[in-house]
């Protein structure tokens, strides 16, 4: 049989590596770009009738004031721009579109979209209440549902760093290709975050249902054992299931709109960043614990290795 768990170390630095580099990024600022549903602006999508290149249009908008807008492409003659505030009803606008129609052929306009910022703040402050309540709702769920394990706590504990750890990289890599890119993140990205915490914390809890099943048959035997061999029965089920997801969200990125790439991407990440904390993440640290290596990082005697 494979000893994942005997590798639970290894699976503890891959995750380290992937995570740092986004934090770092994350307190650099803008520790994320944050699009036009956060600070306001306008979003303008528009068709041309020929080819069109991004810098070429982020030209002409400069030559308006708006040399700091955010240009994007999907095929070749799709583009939407992220700007600050373009006034409706003032002459700026047509001012634009008419030498946008000079360069590149009379558009078609998809859409034309005013944001306040106000309402960026109140999708920021809910998120993060929301992430909040489903954490202490999951925690309070999965000790329930466990109640009838030692230490049930400990499974709930788990199952959140398991959906933190998903989440951070999300953010993380959202906000190196932030600075690298300049991805901006917007509302579909709140929606994303939230789907991949929901995705995680139900992979981690089929695995722990399964710890909880072989700990009944295997009685006698070393948790770790019981742990690593629960792993074994669920890992093709874990990534038959993420497999399809992967597939799909794979086609969406590459040849998706240009209006949902970035949350096709952030659902992608997390997708993949879950199916790895549910199978190498989360019941390593529930062993950890058992096995008292978490205690020894605080100073405490360490214990011994549990059995079932």
């Amino acid at each position: 049989m494979i000893d994942l768990i005997g590798k639970r170390k290894l699976f503890y630095l891959i995750s380290l590596i992937i995570i740092v580099p986004g934090v770092i990024a994350l307190l650099i600022p803008p520790h994320l770009r944050l699009g036009v549903e956060f600070t306001g602006g306008t979003l303008w999508e528009l068709q041309f009738t020929q080819a069109v290149q991004p810098a070429d249009v982020k030209e002409v908008l400069a030559a308006h004031g708006y040399g700091d807008a955010i240009v994007q492409t999907s095929g070749d003659r799709d583009v939407l721009i992220r700007a600050k505030e373009i006034p409706a009803d003032q002459p700026i606008k047509g001012e634009i579109a008419k030498d946008l129609a000079v360069r590149f052929g009379q558009p078609t306009e998809l859409r034309f979209e005013g944001v306040q910022p106000v309402i960026g703040q109140e999708i920021a402050q809910r998120a993060v209440l929301a992430v909040g309540l489903a954490s202490l709702g999951i925690l309070a769920y999965v000790a329930w549902a466990f109640r009838r394990v030692e230490h049930p706590f400990r499974y709930g504990v788990c199952a959140i760093l398991a959906l933190l750890h998903d989440a951070l990289v999300v953010l993380g890599i959202f906000s190196i290709l932030g600075h690298l890119f300049y991805v901006e993140v917007d509302s579909l990205f709140v929606t994303a975050v939230l789907t991949v915490i929901g995705f995680s914390v139900h992979d981690t809890i089929v695995v722990f249902d399964r710890i909880r099943e072989n700990s009944r048959r295997m009685h006698g035997q070393s948790f770790e054992r019981i742990v690593n061999h629960s792993l074994i029965q669920t890992l093709g089920r874990s990534l038959a299931t993420s497999l399809t997801v992967i597939f799909t969200l794979s086609a969406l990125v590459l040849f998706g709109g240009v209006t949902t790439r970035e949350f096709a991407l952030a659902l992608l990440i997390g997708i993949v960043s879950g199916t790895y904390s549910s199978i190498f993440n989360a019941s390593a640290l529930l062993v950890s614990w058992e096995n008292g290596e978490i205690g020894r990082l605080f100073g405490r005697r360490p214990a011994r290795p549990a059995t079932a």
